[in-house]
């Protein structure tokens, strides 16, 4: 049932046309469309660092660094994107809205992740990135083996035993993944901060989701053999069923072109329409279909659980027929969730079901504005005003 209403829904987005919306970028941006996220960091003055961590099983991230701007020196903090995403999320706004510079402003070591297969991490010590092995992943593999990974190097340039992490969507639910599959993990981070947290996904209401899930097996097989292994920006599946289901000639059809708008919406009311095609120049940033289809088990399923393969390769793997749950209890971590009403991605029933299965969590907040959306945690323009303060001022209680 959920399906067909956020399918209908769709009916409802707001009929602007391209020309009232797609401006020239000011001259001052333009640079910005062809530059990577370090090369916009330095050009608003930030002392700005790269650094690259090889996992367990051979993936090569890029991590970045943002030196805290003023002293005395905070912690460190790791701010970890959502799918489909990079470390342009928390830049790309400018210094006055971007999360790394705000964080960076409050003295805090700042260290923009990136997860495996995005624009800044397509390497493996062996594995083609062309190949089917190496898309072989979903936010499973980025909780047990990428996040530990980054965790551990940062830990050791830095030559502390604790930071902070703040994860978007994705960037929450590989974390959860981490602390209950490696929960030595805990101990190393002072405390989490949930935007738009991802587990129970059972009132998620994106309408490709959706049907993504109903078809799920379907579009498994269909992926396998034509070897769609990634979710690429203008040809996959995902970005052709946002244009049929946005319609044409507006807004909607142009940003439902783009795989990230398309499965988690969007409000206009909220984006600096000034940066749009600034922000569609590095969004996607890149996503293994596998990524995808895990996110959509979830929802048929209603758990919180690893990839299911199906009964043979389920009980070859985990010694059972379906796939285990992934043991929430083990989180002992101080984790704080941020939702909001409007968000087809992370429900408010959602997240108030995953709070009760964490024993550590110290905090449930709705975002002041009930139309504040999924993306809107990233480059909403009263983001600051309305989510960053209040996690900044969180922060201080540590």
């Amino acid at each position: 049932m959920l399906i067909w209403v956020s399918l209908l829904s769709l009916l409802f987005l707001k009929p602007v046309t391209l020309s009232q919306v797609l401006q020239p970028l000011p001259p001052s941006l333009q640079d910005e469309v062809n530059s990577t996220v370090p090369e916009i960091i330095a050009k608003y003055h930030y002392s700005v660092e790269v650094h690259h961590v090889i996992t367990e099983d051979g993936y090569i991230l890029s991590l970045h660094r943002i030196l805290p701007s003023r002293k005395p020196i905070n912690s460190s903090v790791l701010v970890m994107h959502g799918i489909f995403a990079s470390s342009a999320d928390w830049i790309i706004t400018g210094p006055s809205h971007g999360l790394g510079y705000i964080l960076s402003n409050e003295g805090y070591d700042v260290w923009l992740g990136n997860a495996r297969g995005n624009r800044y991490s397509r390497n493996h010590t062996s594995l083609d990135p062309k190949s089917k092995e190496f898309w072989d992943f979903s936010f499973h593999e980025i909780g047990v083996y990428d996040l530990p990974a980054t965790i551990d190097y940062i830990l050791g340039k830095i030559q502390q035993e604790e930071i902070f992490y703040i994860g978007h969507s994705q960037g929450t639910a590989a974390f959860y993944v981490m602390c209950s599959l490696k929960p030595e993990y805990n101990a190393k981070i002072k405390a989490q901060f949930s935007m738009a947290p991802i587990a129970f996904v059972n009132h998620m209401f994106s309408p490709i989701m959706h049907f993504l899930a109903a078809f799920n097996v379907v579009f498994e097989n269909v992926a396998y053999w034509m070897d769609l292994n990634e979710l690429l920006p203008k040809n996959g599946v995902v970005n052709i069923l946002g244009e049929k289901l946005c319609g044409a000639y507006s807004i909607g059809e142009y940003l439902c072109d783009n795989a990230l708008f398309a499965i988690a919406g969007f409000n206009l009311d909220h984006l600096n329409l000034t940066l749009l095609p600034l922000i569609l120049t590095h969004v996607p940033a890149g996503s293994s279909t596998k990524q995808v289809l895990h996110f959509s088990q979830e929802i048929n399923s209603g758990h919180f659980r690893q990839y299911d393969y199906g009964y043979w390769r389920n009980f070859k793997l985990y010694g059972q027929l379906s796939p285990p749950d992934y043991d929430l209890s083990k989180i002992t971590v101080p984790i704080y969730t941020f939702s909001s009403n409007s968000d087809w991605i992370s429900s408010p029933e959602d997240v108030a079901t995953l709070s009760k299965q964490l024993k550590s969590s110290k905090g449930d907040f709705f975002v002041a504005d009930g139309s504040f959306t999924h993306i809107d945690y990233m480059y909403g323009m009263d983001a600051p005003k309305v989510l960053y303060n209040r996690i900044l001022s969180l922060m201080t209680r540590y």
